[in-house]
């Protein structure tokens, strides 16, 4: 049986806080007002712009060749391997490490950081680093990828240029110890150059081919550049589309918004108005199992079998009073953060509570 959750948490903010320099506790998790989007200076990182232009140029001959050249068993493989790697974002980046809206014992652990590694949108470390930052800070000059700025800076244009001054500075203020101790993700990040090699771009390329004798080419700009560029822009979606296009049934007075495109192209989480005032639900969304929602059905299917566990959701009586008074404002990273109500812990649902 696992220790108390709440123990350790606790444990975890009060070590926090004699970590944190006395000359900067003050300006831990400051809250900025949003929409903010000050005045600055742009610097563009040309690595950047050359390698993702040369990407989005091969990704769009991949989809030249799906429909002109590519096998049917090649294409089958690619819309596998698109949700595969999808779902190491999503369930495991996303809702297990960022969020930590469940828990997963050391075989979906190490699965969901294959399929991450596939989704090479760096290491898990750092993704998780900026969106606790994201949530946060949503959309002021301390989010990475602030929507205030438009949709195309917050699509991948902040991938473009150099990080605002207080994304550096906000950044070092957020909690990763239960991040940087995890054994799962310091192996990705000390093995990252041979393992995004071999799952990112040599086993898909190699597997069409040798299997059923694709052309290397062909199975390289499918296989690899197409589905490498469409999960990484599904995954911008969620940061661009979802907070500037929908509706907000939760909170009208924060940018995030329900998109149900998003939610269907990003494996259900496009439901961002209700992600960003419950961020430690492991649904994302108060419909948890429906069509739009294929991560939380995988998380579901993994919480049966024992290896997924204190699947946390807010109650029916939560979200319907939280969205009659349109929230207050706040913000959290997700589960354990320092500004969530004490309230929403107490009354959190946790299914399958105990690991055999």
């Amino acid at each position: 049986m696992p220790p108390s959750s709440s123990t350790n948490e606790g444990q975890g903010l009060r070590a926090l806080e004699k970590t944190i320099p006395g000359e900067v506790k003050d300006q831990v998790f400051k809250k900025l007002e949003a929409p903010q989007a000050a005045p600055r200076k742009y610097e563009v990182v040309y690595f950047n712009l050359l390698t993702f232009g040369f990407a989005h140029l091969s990704s769009v001959y991949g989809l030249y060749l799906i429909f002109t050249a590519a096998k049917w068993q090649t294409n089958v493989f690619t819309a596998v391997i698109i949700i595969a790697s999808g779902l190491g974002i999503t369930a495991g980046a996303h809702r297990l490490w960022a969020h930590r809206t469940y828990k997963a014992k050391m075989p979906l652990q190490i699965i969901l950081m294959i399929l991450n590694t596939m989704a090479f949108q760096n290491t898990a470390i750092h993704w998780v680093r900026d969106h606790r930052l994201h949530h946060k800070y949503s959309d002021t000059d301390a989010d990475p990828h602030n929507a205030t700025r438009g949709f195309f800076y917050s699509h991948v244009g902040w991938l473009l240029v150099k990080k605002h001054p207080e994304v550096r500075r906000c950044g070092k203020l957020i909690d990763m110890s239960d991040i940087k101790s995890n054994p799962v993700l310091k192996f990705q990040k000390r093995y990252a150059i041979p393992l995004v090699l071999t799952v990112t771009f040599i086993l898909p390329a190699a597997i069409p081919w040798y299997y059923w004798g694709e052309t290397l080419n062909t199975s390289w700009h499918v296989a690899v550049m197409f589905r490498y560029v469409y999960t990484l822009n599904v995954t911008f979606l969620v940061n661009s589309a979802a907070h500037l296009f929908g509706y907000k049934p939760y909170d009208k007075n924060i940018m995030p918004v329900q998109n149900k495109f998003v939610s269907l192209t990003a494996l259900g989480e496009g439901w961002h108005n209700y992600h960003h005032i419950f961020p430690w639900d492991y649904r994302t969304a108060e419909l948890g199992n429906n069509s739009l929602n294929l991560t939380t059905h995988f998380i579901d299917f993994f919480a049966k079998i024992g290896w997924a566990y204190d699947l946390k959701a807010a109650p029916e009586d939560m979200i319907k009073t939280r969205a009659a008074r349109t929230g207050d404002g706040s913000h959290c990273w997700g589960w354990g953060d320092t500004d969530q109500d004490k309230e929403e812990r107490e009354q959190a649902i946790i299914k399958h509570p105990i690991a055999d």
